[in-house]
C-alpha cells in the first residue's frame, strides 16, 4: 500500500510533523510528503499523490484541509485517514478519530475502511455541514480569533449574530416544493454533530444515502434562546422554530444574497444553490469495531520507535 501525507504545515498536533514522520517511519512507512502553506492549496497536492499511485492519503490539519482533500478524494479508491490538527475537527470527532498522532495512524493503517455519503454544494463538496445565514456568519466573524483562543471563538460569535436579520427562503426536497418563508439558517448536515459538542441532527448517518435538511426561523435573542436550548438537550425538533427532514437533493432560492459555508469554511454570498448527495463516494479510515486490534496496533508502532 503506497501512503502520502497531506499537511497544512501551520497547523498543530502533539510534537507536530516531525513526530508524524517518526511514527509513520516506526510503522515501516515512508510516505510520499506534501506540505501546503493554506487549506486550498490541499487539492493539487492529492492530486499529485494519486498520479504517483498514493492508495492511502493522511490529511493533517482542520475541517478545511479535510474537505479539500475530500473534494479529490471522492470518487476514487483511494481511501483517506485523518490527522486532527484543526480546531474543531468536527469530521475527526464524529468518526471517533482522536486527537493523538500515534492512535490516529494506526487507525489509518490498521483501521477499517468505511464507505460514507459526501454532499455536493454547486461544484464543491462538503463532508460534515453546508450552511446559509446565521451559521456562515458567525463562522465568518470567528475566524479571526480562531488562532487566539481556539473554539470559545465560535461562542463569542454566534452571540453577536443571534440578532442578525432573516431572509425569505423557498426550498424544494427531491423534487417537492418543501418549505417557504423566513428564515435566519439554512443547514445541511451529513454527521449529527455539526457544532462542536452539539448534536444538532441527532438520527443523521453518513451512510444513509441522504443528507439532513433543517431550517431555523428563530429571530432576536428571545426566539435563539429557546431554540438553542432545545438543541442543547438533544431535542431541536421540538422548537416551534425548526423543521427537519431528510434530502438526497435540495434546491433553494432566497430573496436576496446571503453568505454560505462548507464544513466551517467561510465562502461568498448566493442568492440560490443546489445540493444533492453522492452516496457511498468516500473511503474513510475509521476505528476498528475492536477496539483490541488498534491497540495491538499501537503497540505495534511503540515497540517499533522503541527499538529504532
Amino acid at each position: 500500500m503506497k501512503v502520502a501525507v497531506v499537511a497544512h504545515a501551520d497547523k498543530t498536533l502533539g510534537g507536530g510533523l516531525p513526530e508524524l514522520r517518526r511514527v509513520l517511519e516506526a510503522a515501516g512507512e515512508q510516505p510520499l510528503w506534501y506540505e501546503v502553506p493554506k487549506a486550498k492549496k490541499a487539492p493539487e497536492q492529492v492530486e499529485r499523490a494519486l498520479d504517483e499511485g498514493a492508495e492511502l492519503v493522511f490529511a493533517w490539519g482542520g475541517d478545511g484541509t479535510v474537505r479539500r482533500c475530500i473534494d479529490v478524494l471522492s470518487g476514487t479508491e483511494a481511501s483517506l485517514a485523518v490527522l486532527p490538527a484543526g480546531t474543531a475537527n468536527l469530521f475527526a470527532t464524529n468518526l471517533g478519530i482522536p486527537r493523538d498522532i500515534e492512535q490516529a495512524v494506526a487507525i489509518g493503517l490498521r483501521g477499517d475502511r468505511r464507505k460514507l455519503d459526501v454532499g455536493r454544494f454547486g461544484k464543491e463538496r462538503f463532508a460534515v455541514m453546508a450552511g446559509a445565514g446565521f451559521d456562515a456568519a458567525m463562522i465568518r466573524d470567528a475566524d479571526d480569533l480562531k488562532q487566539r483562543i481556539g473554539r470559545a471563538a465560535y461562542l463569542w460569535s454566534g452571540a453577536r449574530n443571534l440578532r442578525g436579520d432573516g431572509f425569505g427562503a423557498e426550498s424544494e426536497v427531491d423534487g417537492s416544493d418543501w418549505y417557504e418563508g423566513r428564515v435566519t439558517c439554512i443547514l445541511l448536515g451529513n454527521l449529527g454533530d455539526v457544532f462542536g459538542g452539539v448534536e444538532i441532527f441527532p438520527d443523521a448517518r453518513p451512510d444513509d444515502g441522504r443528507l439532513e435538511l433543517g431550517v431555523v426561523s428563530a429571530e432576536g435573542l428571545f426566539e435563539w434562546t429557546r431554540t438553542l436550548a432545545r438543541t442543547a438537550v438533544g431535542d431541536p425538533n421540538r422548537s416551534p422554530f425548526v423543521r427537519t427532514t431528510k434530502a438526497k437533493s435540495v434546491k433553494v432560492e432566497l430573496d436576496r444574497k446571503v453568505r454560505y459555508e462548507l464544513d466551517g469554511g467561510d465562502r461568498s454570498k448566493v442568492r440560490s444553490f443546489d445540493v444533492k448527495v453522492e452516496a457511498g463516494a468516500l473511503n474513510v479510515c475509521v476505528p476498528r469495531r475492536n477496539p483490541e486490534s488498534i491497540n495491538d496496533a499501537e503497540l505495534r508502532i511503540s515497540l517499533a520507535r522503541r527499538s529504532s
